[in-house]
């Protein structure tokens, strides 16, 4: 069965779409013969495909001594702060999109910030506070409190 010449272009542009995706993602496809010719139906093998080594795991940054923490490229920097007792902890919004400083537990939290407007807290008692941007949920950071 023949496939016509505007069939032809839909393979190609699939085909070439498809090596496009799976260059971003690191695999390298094998090269594969026209398939112009291909019967409708028919298989092409990529048995040559190779997919990316297991990445490795993203090491969690130790807890960084400061109170300060920016807003910025869509994430708290840094993302675990440690403090003592009886300190106060200053955001500073540096994105151009609004983001918020919010409490996991609902203990503390901010409006809506824009660039360049800062929210504070005091944390008195020791533990850990995770907090997140409620509009940017994916965003998240922690504040340890200790004594040591």
């Amino acid at each position: 069965m023949a496939i016509s010449l505007s069939t032809r272009g839909v393979v190609l542009a699939g085909a070439v779409a498809a090596t496009l995706t799976l260059s971003a993602f690191g695999i390298q496809a094998a090269t594969v013969p026209s398939s112009a010719g291909a019967a409708v139906g028919s298989s092409i093998s990529m048995s040559t495909m190779q997919m990316p080594a297991a990445a490795a795991a993203t090491p969690v940054a130790a807890p960084v001594a400061t109170n300060q923490v920016n807003i910025a490229n869509f994430g708290f920097a840094p993302g675990t702060v440690m403090v003592k007792p009886g300190t106060t902890v200053t955001w500073t919004q540096q994105d151009k999109d609004q983001h918020t400083v919010t409490a996991d537990d609902g203990s503390f939290g901010s409006s809506p910030l824009t660039t360049g407007q800062t929210f504070t807290h005091t944390f008195t008692t020791p533990g850990t506070y995770h907090y997140h941007c409620a509009i940017h949920p994916f965003m998240h950071g922690t504040v340890v409190v200790t004594n040591g």
